[in-house]
């Protein structure tokens, strides 16, 4: 999104609180601008509210101070040239000029005075008319919830985002102040899961003293914040929910405060180097449990985990499923495995390219996959033969029924082998390639099937990569009985691993 929003923007609404008095008006932005230097972690805006009067208030209505609005309003009133003052004076002092307009005449005035952002009002944010008006504008734009159901929001949203506007979503709760249990802080869950590509905000009116909901609402992931500001004097007295200079500055703290808590987002932490030490003293060594000799592979049969650790020990946590272990010296029984009497050579590397291949496969076919996708990669002479002789096998239904997806790399083929129990028909979703059934060979392309009976002899492969959906009855582990008795005999042949869909979207590493 705009640069405006790479820090937490903390925006101060003014409101009425200018009193309609523009020295007043000055002076605020003057106080606040000196809390701010206090926090320059964060990005500051001031707000006002822009109403063309003249055309705002019904003409029968005007002078009617039975209405409480219409009362304020007209009471508050300056006109735009002192609105034009007072927001050079808040640019001058350091923040962004945000301006909520009423109406179209006041999206007007925002242009022209040049306001960096567009914030639209609880009361406006289904008032159309006034919503095209502002998606007509090249600013970002902010937009508060109060009272707005789901669907509504549901249907904003998907205004701005068709129109490809930079768009905020605010949780708002319009009581004034609001009491604590109604605070709805939750609803920042609702809108970052249900609108995962706009940032989500949080506009307040709780009681100036309540420091606890900037904490929660920052450890629940908001990003852009609105709060009512103000300051009393002898001639101005300040609403129950706008803040003092005093009660921001504590209020900014707890800000801080949260975010210092929570750390940092997006990424794991950094690990300090006393915490990796702590942590390994209590990790298990590796031990051999039998006399090993040089030359030999080391497989868990022959060694155990126990306390405590010695320096260029090799640790349980450093073990995987990839790593093969050979003893280059003889290892007597309840001696430590190091870094001079061992050999480690680590196929890991092997298989995230392997899934990195896979990977660009699955995004040039453009199938769609479940959420959480199980892995199965058949290696049958090894890792280092796989591009030539295996294939990836995601296992998507196992019931009475089969179904499975095949993928074929560029090159692979699957060895000849046959099933007893188990027969099996092929969905060609994507690419093109060739089939041996009873030495028999066919060629296949996307939208083929092609069936194999029980006991019926068959391998497959590709020139140029495919990918294969099997519906079959239900797959049993033992029921591929290979021509080469070499395949059975390779130990490890499959690697398993689990992914869930992002992966498509990440670097593999």
């Amino acid at each position: 999104m705009n640069d405006l929003f790479d820090k937490p923007v903390f925006i101060f609404e003014m409101a009425n609180n200018h009193m309609g008095d523009i020295d007043h008006g000055k002076t605020i932005i003057r106080e606040f601008s000196q809390v701010i230097k206090n926090f320059r972690e964060f990005t500051f805006g001031f707000k006002f509210q822009y109403r063309n009067l003249d055309t705002f208030i019904h003409p029968q209505y005007k002078n009617n101070h039975d209405y409480k609005y219409i009362k304020r309003f007209s009471e508050t009133r300056i006109e735009k040239e002192a609105f034009k003052q007072l927001k050079d004076e808040f640019e001058r002092c350091g923040f962004i000029s945000v301006c909520t307009p009423f109406d179209e005449t006041s999206v007007d005035l925002i242009e022209e005075h040049d306001y960096r952002i567009i914030k639209i009002a609880s009361c406006s944010i289904t008032d159309w008319p006034l919503l095209e008006r502002i998606s007509e504008t090249h600013k970002p734009i902010i937009g508060s919830t109060a009272g707005a159901s789901l669907e509504d929001i549901d249907k904003v949203v998907s205004f701005f985002e068709h129109r490809q506007k930079q768009f905020v979503l605010m949780h708002c709760v319009g009581s004034y102040p609001t009491p604590d249990n109604l605070l709805e802080l939750n609803q920042i869950d609702l809108f970052k899961s249900r609108y995962p590509k706009i940032l989500i905000g949080y506009s307040t009116h709780e009681e100036p003293d309540n420091l606890e909901a900037i904490k929660i609402a920052v450890a629940k992931g908001a990003a852009v914040f609105e709060r009512h500001v103000g300051i009393q004097n002898e001639k101005y007295k300040l609403n129950a929910y706008s803040s003092t200079p005093e009660q921001i500055s504590k209020w900014l703290s707890a800000a801080r405060e949260a975010y210092d808590i929570c750390g940092v987002s997006n990424r794991r932490r950094d690990i300090s180097q006393k915490e990796q030490n702590d942590l390994r003293g209590l990790q298990r060594g590796v031990f051999a449990k039998t006399d090993i000799k040089a030359g030999e592979i080391i497989t868990g049969d022959k060694i155990f985990y126990a306390i405590p650790n010695f320096q260029d020990q090799l640790v349980a946590n450093s073990l995987s499923k990839y790593l093969e272990i050979v003893a280059q010296k003889d290892i007597p029984a309840l001696q430590p495995l190091l870094s001079n009497n061992i050999q480690m050579t680590d196929s890991r590397d092997k298989v995230l390219n392997i899934i990195k291949d896979i990977k660009g496969l699955v995004l040039e076919s453009g199938i769609k996959l479940q959420n959480k996708i199980d892995f199965e990669l058949s290696h049958h002479y090894g890792i280092d033969q796989f591009h030539q002789y295996g294939c990836t096998i995601m296992n998507i239904i196992n019931r009475e029924y089969c179904k499975k997806l095949i993928l074929l790399l560029a090159g692979q083929g699957n060895p000849t082998h046959t099933h007893k129990i188990k027969e099996e028909t092929f969905h060609i979703l994507y690419g093109n390639g060739w089939i041996k059934l009873n030495g028999e060979t066919r060629n296949f392309a996307a939208g083929d099937l092609l069936t194999v009976e029980r006991n019926v002899p068959h391998s497959f492969g590709t020139n140029d990569g495919a990918i294969l959906e099997e519906v079959s009855t239900t797959h049993i582990k033992a029921d591929s009985y290979y021509d080469d008795p070499l395949i059975d005999k390779t130990e490890n042949r499959k690697t398993y691993m689990t992914f869930w869909i992002d992966w498509l979207e990440k670097p593999i590493n």
